[in-house]
């Protein structure tokens, strides 16, 4: 099974809007916990595997193996 692709400008763009309507911080200041959100979710979608480095989307859940051509990651791991 392969998993949806995640859109991290989506992620970002509500956040901020959030971030500026209900929380009314400055600008700057709901881009900065945007950015550190998003990167957070970067980390966690991303293997773990110092060989393979590719995003969640990218590996076969069910048969734990890569996608991309030429990467020996045979199973994706959380960092």
């Amino acid at each position: 099974m392969l998993e949806k692709k995640f859109d991290f400008n989506k992620l970002y763009a509500r956040i901020v809007r959030y971030y500026l309507d209900k929380k009314h911080y400055t600008k700057e200041a709901a881009n900065q916990i945007a950015q550190k959100v998003v990167q957070k979710e970067l980390r966690q979608r991303t293997c773990g595997n110092a060989k393979c480095g590719h995003l969640l989307h990218d590996h076969l859940r069910n048969y734990e193996s890569c996608l991309v051509n030429r990467c020996s990651c045979e199973r994706f791991s959380r960092a």
